[in-house]
């Protein structure tokens, strides 16, 4: 038995007992934040965790979770009326390079987190071959309908890489639908859709349905597509470098609070997944098992960044036609830190 059926087995077998939440200290003064969500997805499940495992409490924060779909997450950081966002080093980049204060301070996702998968009934009328080039299995994706999670977000850099790497254009050749991960399965299913760009656990859901095939996988492949992308910055905790000057304590907070989310995910997987479970509505236990180990390899503990996982992320937006070569920082120091990271 394979480990994700393993695991779907403990699960069954009542181990997915929800953790007890962690007691928050009596000395700590609670703090009211917010934090948006650019969509509903497992890539933003360290925010899930420090919520449902107690963690926010404990460390003493009081935090609203808000959902703001795709780039408007960040851009609600920038405009002041959210404190933090969960955004791709993508958006993080390019909006450093329009000089926007934005700074990124704990790097929850070290993965794309996507892949391009496309129905089973396009992939065998266009002959699908798995085991061809990646540039020859984007040619398939000419003239398909694509959704994905949020327009000009990392789903649509990826999804506009492989298109490239495939000799096509990704305005012109491809048609782009924004289509939230809860709704993909469905419009895949009814052929609203022919493709998607997407993570956890939509990916699993549709193989494990037969639905979609895969075309290019961006995060767990033996071969990622492409190589560059082994290790990006694909997500992000973002806020406003005025926000911990002014504030310092909440970054202080939010920085604890995402050690001690991610380190809860890979000591205590069990409890973890079934609090992800219950809060993505995933109710088939191999599902769950195997979004949840594709999801924890993603989740680096501790949560640290580095210049070469962002710089790699302003390589995407180039790639996807995002922003032009000569907008790029020269350096990705001033927009990241660790210091409310390390411990």
């Amino acid at each position: 038995m394979n480990p994700p059926c393993k695991f779907a087995a403990a699960l069954l077998w009542g181990v997915a007992a929800i953790a007890p939440m962690l007691p928050a200290p009596a000395h700590a003064d609670v703090e009211k934040t917010s934090l948006a969500l650019p969509a509903v997805a497992f890539i933003f499940s360290t925010a899930y965790i420090a919520e449902d495992a107690g963690i926010f409490k404990a460390v003493g924060l009081e935090v609203t979770q808000q959902v703001i779909t795709g780039i408007a997450s960040a851009n609600a950081v920038i405009a002041g009326s959210i404190d933090f966002s969960f955004s791709s080093g993508v958006t993080l980049t390019r909006a450093a390079a329009r000089q926007q204060p934005v700074i990124a301070i704990a790097g929850t996702y070290d993965r794309t987190g996507f892949w391009v998968l496309i129905s089973k009934k396009i992939a065998d009328e266009r002959h699908f071959d798995p085991n061809a080039s990646l540039a020859e299995r984007a040619k398939l994706l000419k003239g398909l309908r694509v959704g994905v999670g949020a327009i000009n977000a990392i789903p649509h850099a990826y999804l506009k890489l492989i298109a490239g790497l495939g000799g096509l254009d990704g305005e012109k050749d491809i048609v782009v639908a924004g289509v939230t991960p809860p709704e993909q399965l469905g419009a895949l299913s009814r052929d609203a859709i022919d493709g998607v760009s997407s993570g956890s656990p939509v990916v699993e859901q549709l193989q494990h349905d037969g639905i979609g095939v895969i075309v290019a996988n961006g995060t767990t492949g033996n071969n990622v597509d492409p190589p560059s992308l082994t290790r990006i910055a694909a997500n992000v905790l973002m806020t406003r470098k005025q926000l911990c000057a002014d504030h310092r304590s909440l970054c202080v907070k939010m920085g604890d609070a995402m050690v001690k989310a991610n380190a809860f995910m890979h000591e205590h997987p069990q409890e973890a997944a079934a609090m992800l479970g219950k809060r993505l509505n995933v109710k088939d236990p191999e599902v769950l098992a195997l979004a949840y180990k594709n999801t924890v390899e993603s989740t680096p503990s501790p949560p640290l960044l580095d210049e070469k996982a962002l710089a790699t992320a302003d390589d995407l937006n180039v790639a996807a036609g995002f922003m032009k070569a000569e907008e790029k920082l020269p350096s990705y120091t001033a927009i990241f830190t660790n210091e409310f990271v390390k411990h």
